[in-house]
Formats: structure tokens, C-alpha cells, sequence
């Protein structure tokens, strides 16, 4: 197998549509270097993008996608609401200049970023129909939930018709985040982890550099194959096109259960979360 992640394995979503299980992630990266990036990303085999309207870099995202040589359907974009965008006239608007800005008529997954639960009268219920809207009209093939926590999807499950794709959430051996995983499994709904190496945190972890010393791989090749082995979705950020190809070169070694064991031991529970609590936050750009 190469390493190149175009040989990353896709899941398929309970909608029907497939995602590949490794993408790469912009947040954080500086809209005027947004372009070079992820051309960089492309150039090394990603072929799975994560931007969202609150990054402020989808234009730099579409902007590589147009130079790419790539055809649309061979790259798999995802995008996400932003959180002060959540009432349906103002979540189809926002959604509209995602179109327009990622120089794409349909994006691939498309998001709801925070629920929010103590703002908007606490109804993210109305925003998520205004997604379903996005996805019978096929300008969304899929729709999913990010950061939402197990009340939130019973409340989805309870109010509306359609089940959530994904729920991106944060997720790295600091915080297994095991009860919402477990409810996402339950639904059928695949988790995507979001800051897969906690922030860089893990790598000088001596579980997990004694793990990567013996396999000769670096620590982020074994968290992040960690990851995939959980049957998790990452997407990994990085400037350097050198750490793009070795954070892409995962799908060619495995762990033992006891590696595998010993790094899901490494679970702080809620002190070990880097972002902020779901249930709480409440930050609007």
C-alpha cells in the first residue's frame, strides 16, 4: 500500500454516500496561506477536505480546488454553520456563500459547528431541519452535527426525521469522549475527531513514543492510527508538506490490542478536554 492518504479507506455514511477516513483539516490556517496549504495537502493524497464558514479560508480552500487539476467529485469537502448563522433564513444565506466562496455548487458534508444549547432559545432543532432542507435540494450530499453532545442527538432523534452523518467531536487519547462516541454508534452516526493529538500534546507522551520507537513510526503516525483503528474519522493539520505525507502513512502497519489499550488508557475524562464543553459554550464571532 502507498502512503499516500488517496489510499485512505472510506466509510460509508448512513445516508449511503462513502467519506474517506483520513482528510485534512485548515482550522487555524491563515486564510492568505489557506490556498498553498491545502494545494500542499492535495500534491501529498489527501483527498478529503475539513474547512468551515467560522475558519474564515473556505475562499482559499476553493481557490486550491480550482488550480488542482482535480475534478470536483474527486475531493470530498467538508464545511461547517457558523454560530452566529443558526436561524434558517440566516443558515441559508451563510450556506449560500459557502457555495459561492468554495466555487462549488454542492459541497459534500455540511455541518452544524456548535449546538449552542443556551443560545437561539436553545433551538438548534429549527437549524438542523434547515439542513435537511440543504440536503433534499442535493446542494449537501450529506449532513451531520459537530460537537454535539448525547442530549443533543436524543433531541434530533426525537424532533426531526433525519439522523446526523457524522458527529465531529473532539476526540484524542486525552479524551476519549467514549459516552458521545457511544451514542453516535448507537444511532449509526460515524464520529470525526477533531484534534486528534490533542493540540501536540500526546507527542512526547512516553506511552505512546515507546509505542512509536518500537514500530518505528513517529507518535502521530501511531495516535493517529489509533484513531482510524477505533473506526473514527481524522483529519490532521499541518504547514509542513513533510508531515502531510507522514500523517497520511498510517494504513500501512498496525497496532497490537495491548498498544492499542494502552494508549485509550491514557483517558483523563473531562480534564482532559483542550476545547471547550459543548454543553456550555456559547461564543458567536
Amino acid at each position: 500500500m502507498t502512503s499516500s492518504s488517496s489510499a485512505s479507506p472510506s466509510l460509508t455514511l448512513n445516508d449511503g454516500n462513502t467519506i474517506p477516513q483520513l482528510g485534512f483539516g485548515v482550522f487555524q490556517v491563515p486564510p492568505s496561506e489557506t490556498a498553498k496549504v491545502v494545494s500542499d495537502a492535495l500534491e501529498a493524497g489527501y483527498r478529503h477536505i475539513d474547512t468551515a464558514q467560522m475558519y474564515g479560508n473556505e475562499k482559499g480552500v476553493g481557490e486550491a480546488l480550482a488550480s488542482s487539476g482535480l475534478a470536483r467529485d474527486d475531493v470530498y469537502v467538508t464545511t461547517k454553520l457558523n454560530n452566529g448563522f443558526h436561524r434558517p433564513d440566516d443558515a441559508r444565506r451563510a450556506f449560500e456563500k459557502s457555495l459561492v466562496d468554495l466555487g462549488t455548487d454542492v459541497v459534500d458534508l455540511f455541518l452544524i459547528h456548535w449546538p449552542l444549547p443556551t443560545k437561539y432559545d436553545g433551538d438548534f432543532v429549527s437549524t438542523w431541519n434547515t439542513l435537511i432542507e440543504f440536503q433534499a435540494d442535493g446542494r449537501a450530499r450529506s449532513i451531520g452535527v459537530s460537537n454535539f453532545q448525547v442530549d443533543h442527538l436524543a433531541r434530533l432523534a426525537a424532533e426531526t426525521a433525519v439522523v446526523p452523518a457524522v458527529n465531529q467531536i473532539e476526540v484524542h487519547p486525552y479524551f476519549g469522549n467514549e459516552q458521545v462516541r457511544a451514542a453516535d454508534a448507537a444511532a449509526g452516526i460515524l464520529t470525526e475527531a477533531w484534534s486528534p493529538i490533542a493540540q501536540g500534546a500526546v507527542l512526547d507522551d512516553p506511552v505512546i513514543t515507546a509505542i512509536a520507537e518500537r514500530l518505528g513510526r513517529t507518535p502521530s503516525q501511531v495516535t493517529l492510527r489509533w484513531h482510524v483503528e477505533r473506526g473514527d474519522i481524522v483529519f490532521p493539520k499541518t504547514l509542513s508538506p513533510q508531515r502531510m505525507r507522514e500523517n497520511a502513512a498510517i494504513f500501512d502497519f498496525e497496532l497490537t490490542a495491548d498498544d492499542a489499550a494502552a494508549i485509550t488508557a491514557l483517558d483523563r475524562g473531562e480534564t482532559g478536554r483542550r476545547g471547550p464543553n459543548p454543553s456550555t459554550f456559547d461564543w458567536i464571532p
